[in-house]
């Protein structure tokens, strides 16, 4: 069974708009983040970051979280990352749901 590469482009396209406004390029030079990783900032108020893989990416209700993302914050993300607008308990029941399939 292949992974559906179109779903990977598509993040991968958004990521990449999100870091071509980025002049410093701090999403890039993030300290302690594993090859294949992805660091991103969830929560209300007071952000916390994860690491996530970025297989995640290609999944249709992180992709949703992408589309919230880029609705709301645009390609200009407050936190030098990646910001999902949700809340962290959500986060963190859907990378628990992914992980395990």
């Amino acid at each position: 069974m292949g992974i559906p590469l179109m779903g990977i482009a598509n993040a991968k396209q958004k990521l990449q708009r999100t870091l071509s406004f980025r002049v410093s390029g701090v999403l890039l030079a993030t300290p302690n983040v594993p090859k294949g990783h992805i660091a991103v900032y969830v929560g209300e108020g007071y952000k916390k970051r994860f690491i996530i893989p970025i297989s995640y990416l290609n999944h249709p209700l992180f992709q949703l979280l992408l589309n919230l993302a880029e609705e709301e914050f645009g390609f200009d993300h407050p936190m030098g990352g990646l910001t999902l607008p949700c809340t962290e308990e959500y986060f963190v029941s859907l990378t628990s749901a992914l992980s395990c399939s």
